[in-house]
């Protein structure tokens, strides 16, 4: 997180681990979600960076579920830090708008609706300079909120609103809606995207060149 709340998970040690904790609750909730409903998402790929990943909780089944998956789980050095993989699972350290390692895909989830559409449009660029990297045809897989104006269950409504005003708290970032979405795509380079709505009030997008 690029912001002074991020700025103060590297100084505070507690602080980051209650984050990471809290995240990895939230993996075990939507990654059976993902891997029972949206299997076919991670078929015929050899590599996958979860980028932002924290300590692995989705990383770990996805490369369970997929053996034949390089999985690679990278967020800040800090995060990863002494964090064992396995034999398809390695945690690399780095900086998501400096590099990210070269892969067949991506995926950022709960990630993009911390920033703001200019970091947003910045991290989706270096996505597709890491999968332009392996000379193949790559995508991203993003699993975050789609504002729906049209829904009509108040409480859906009342989460998708919760979360928008939480993330203008304390991030930069928004939840968007499917137009915000592809304005974000279309600015990154990306021309394709579809949009799976599976996961309660979050969707599983796949972006691709």
């Amino acid at each position: 997180m690029g912001n002074r709340f991020g700025s103060m998970l590297a100084v505070i040690p507690d602080l980051t681990s209650y984050l990471n904790d809290a995240m990895a609750s939230d993996a075990q909730l939507i990654t059976s979600s993902v891997i029972e409903k949206c299997k076919g998402v991670f078929m015929g790929l050899e590599s996958l960076v979860d980028v932002g990943g924290g300590t692995g909780t989705m990383g770990k089944v996805i490369a369970a579920s997929f053996p034949q998956l390089e999985c690679i789980v990278f967020d800040l050095p800090h995060v990863v830090s002494g964090l064992q993989g396995s034999e398809n699972l390695k945690y690399v350290g780095g900086d998501m708008f400096e590099e990210i390692p070269p892969t067949d895909a991506i995926l950022l989830k709960w990630i993009l609706h911390d920033w703001s559409d200019e970091e947003c449009v910045s991290i989706l660029k270096k996505c597709k300079e890491a999968i332009a990297k392996k000379g193949k045809e790559g995508k991203v897989i993003i699993i975050d909120m789609v504002m729906d104006n049209e829904v009509k269950d108040e409480e859906y409504v009342e989460t998708q609103l919760f979360f928008d005003m939480l993330m203008m708290v304390l991030v930069k970032g928004k939840e968007r809606n499917e137009k915000e979405w592809v304005k974000l795509f279309s600015s990154a380079g990306f021309n394709n995207y579809t949009i799976t709505p599976v996961l309660g009030s979050r969707s599983l997008i796949q972006i691709y060149l």
